[in-house]
This record gives C-alpha cells, structure tokens and sequence, in this order.
C-alpha cells in the first residue's frame, strides 16, 4: 500500500482561528484509493517549518500533499520551499500568466505584478487547473517520489484534488479505487446510545470498519467497506448499511453530503409544499438553515422573529390569555406560533421554536434548555418538548435542527 503525509500550512490553523477540514477530507479520498495516510503536519507561514514538513514527509511517505501558501503574497512559500526540496527552480509560464490575466480582466480589475509569481513553475511540473481561483496547483514527480500542491480553501482545493490530482495519482501509481468511504447521518439518539444501537454490528463488521463521530448534535457513522474491487465493496456497504438501518430506523436522516436542510428542502420540493417559520429563542437560526441552499426561495416563504410577547401577539396572533396562562416556553405557546405563522404566510407548513437558551432565564419549573418545538399544517397542529444541555449556542443550534429533523419526519410519514 502506497503511503501519503499531508502538510497543512498558515499561521491561522496554528492559532485556532480556522479549522483545518482539508486533512479530513483528503485521508478519506486518498484511503478510498489504497493510499494510508501516515501522517500530518500544521506549520505556519515560515520557510524552515514548511521545508522540515516536506522533508519529513519525502522521508516516510511515497507522496507528500500540502495545502495552503499558494497566494501572491510575500508569506506565500510553499511552492518555492517545495521546488527547492526537489532540487529545481521555478520558472514563468506564459500561458499561466495569461490564464491570470484574463481572470483579473473578467472581473474588470487590474492585476497585480505580484501574482506572476503563481504562474511560476518548474519545468518538469504539472499544473493543476483552479478555475475557481488564481491559485493553481502544483505536481511534481521525480523517480518515486511525488509533491502535490493544493490551494487551501476547501471550495477549491477539493476540486481540485477530484478533478486534476487524483486522476494523476491514479496514473502514476497504479491505483484503482476498491474502498468504500461513506457516512450515515443520525439525529435523535447521542453517541452511547448509538452505540449501544449498534453493538451487534460493531462487533462483527462483516469486511468493515466502523467510527462513530458527534458532530453539532449529529451522529456520524463513518463507515468503510473494504472488497476485492469496488463492487464488492459496495455490495458490503450495502450490507452493512441494512444492518444499522434495522437498528437505527428513521433517525437516519442521511448520507455523505446530505444535511438536514437539504434532506428537508428536498422532500418539501418533492411534494410541491412551502414552509414558514415563527422563531423565539433561535432568533433566526432556523430560517438560516433553510436558506443555505441555492433556490430556497421555491419552498422558503420567510419568518417571524417573534422574540418578545408582544411580537407574538401582533405578529402571530399568539392569544394573550395563552402566554399569560402557561407562559411563553409551553407547548400551548409553541402551538399557536405554528398556526400563526401558518395563517399570516399561506404556507403549507408552520413550524415554531420557543425555548430558553440560557444561561439565565431558567427556573426549577422551566430550566435552561427546555425548548418546544411546534409544526402545523392544515387542521394537524401538535407540539414536542425537548430538553436539551450545553452553552447558548449549542442548545441554539440543537433546537433548530431539531425543528428540522420535525419537519423531516413529519413530510416523510
């Protein structure tokens, strides 16, 4: 098995002020191809950090990837530091620099000379296309060793790695993809209690191995399925994939990419329904959600805010004898949102949050995190009471996907 050392660089991944997804995102693709990630290295933006990197890498690894430090800018090393390594130069492409011209003309700016320094390559590279930036990328092959360049942010790096440097790996390597990488995504049960779901299963993958990972209130059951070639190992995938469908059931709300959004858009756009949203505690974070996506405005009628009592009144027609009887966070209250915002919109489907997110507010009666949730469509009006732990903005982020995940099992009934 072929082996890769990933190479993360910037100074802000090394202060925490941005997370590092690419290496995630690259040791799945890579292991899908029978490549085994042996290791990994966060630097910063200095030359003798990203040079000890590439050095380790080329020293343990047949391939070596780095993200990051491929801009114009003076800290933007990682090309040169890399070529340097390999014991070559760079040199301009002209027809890079007029790929780079033509980028800054299609937006009516003028370049700067400073970006000619990423058209500059070695001679015996390969470049690697980024049309959704300046920064192309960079493969260099000498004898068995290879270096791959990949810009850092993720809506371009990951292009760029399926569409230019996988196909080259592949080529150089030998490599076909066997492995099966995929994730099914939970909301309802937490992490032991999946766990404990699927002890059966775990135990005895069957040609699997299994990881359980918590993730904003979801659980994510990575799942890899190894066969003789890539039909087998989707034939296993599947199997075990019934496997936990049995145990789990319709706390599945999806796979790979899919996101409760857009599970949820998908199902309102199927049965042609609109939707509309009254929030209290969340303060819009449900309506964010939903509108995430390209084209919500086809399903997405809007949303009231509906923080105050008196927003719930003149806004939702919330009846002040309900909030005075059972109070603003009570399932009576998170009713007559839902059927307020349903007949203030004309959407099909009202759905409503009312909680307290803390950290003050809670009582023994009412303590923080108690949250209902309520969805009407039609003469159908019901409430669900949640109760959830954690700091503002998990319970925040908890309510909303759980008026979601509401949503989903209320369409997919």
């Amino acid at each position: 098995m072929k082996k890769a050392y990933l190479i993360s660089t910037g100074t802000e991944l090394l202060i925490g002020s941005t997370i590092d997804t690419n290496s995630v995102f690259l040791s799945e693709k890579l292991l899908a191809l029978g490549i085994r990630v042996t290791g990994k290295s966060t630097i910063g933006d200095n030359p003798e950090s990203i040079r000890n990197a590439f050095n380790i890498g080329l020293g343990s690894a047949d391939i070596v990837i780095s993200t990051g430090g491929l801009g114009p800018t003076f800290d933007d090393l990682t090309k040169k530091v890399a070529s340097e390594v390999m014991g070559t130069t760079l040199e301009l492409r002209p027809e890079e620099a007029e790929r780079l011209q033509a980028f800054f003309e299609r937006r009516r700016r003028k370049m700067p000379e400073i970006n000619l320094k990423q058209a500059k390559f070695p001679p015996e590279a390969e470049v690697l296309a980024n049309p959704l930036g300046t920064a192309p990328g960079m493969y260099l092959k000498k004898g068995e060793k290879v270096i791959a360049l990949l810009p850092g942010p993720p809506r371009e790096m990951r292009p760029m790695y399926l569409n230019e440097l996988e196909p080259l790996l592949c080529r150089d390597f030998r490599l076909e993809r066997k492995s099966v990488m995929r994730t099914i995504k939970i909301l309802g049960p937490g992490e032991s209690q999946v766990e404990e779901l699927i002890a059966e299963v775990m135990k005895n993958p069957v040609g699997c191995s299994l990881a359980l990972i918590a993730y904003e209130g979801e659980v994510h059951i990575r799942v890899t399925a190894e066969g003789e070639d890539l039909d087998h190992s989707r034939g296993i995938f599947d199997s075990i994939s019934n496997r936990i469908q049995e145990k789990i059931g319709h706390n599945i709300f999806g796979y790979d990419d899919d996101s409760l959004s857009s599970v949820v858009a998908g199902l309102l756009k199927d049965q042609q329904k609109t939707i509309a949203v009254a929030e209290s505690c969340t303060g819009g974070l449900l309506g964010r959600l939903l509108t995430d996506l390209p084209g919500s405005s086809s399903y997405f009628w809007g949303g009231v805010i509906s923080y105050s009592n008196n927003a719930k009144t003149k806004m939702l027609n919330v009846d002040n004898a309900i909030l005075d009887k059972y109070g603003a966070v009570s399932p009576q209250t998170a009713e007559a949102m839902a059927r307020g915002i349903v007949k203030q919109s004309g959407a099909d489907i009202g759905v409503s949050i009312t909680g307290i997110a803390g950290p003050e507010g809670g009582t023994d009666s009412k303590p923080v995190g108690l949250v209902y949730i309520g969805l009407a469509e039609g003469g159908f009006c019901q409430s669900k009471e949640l109760r959830f732990v954690g700091d503002r903005n998990g319970i925040r982020m908890l309510s909303a996907k759980s008026a979601l995940d509401i949503v989903r099992r209320h369409l997919q009934k």
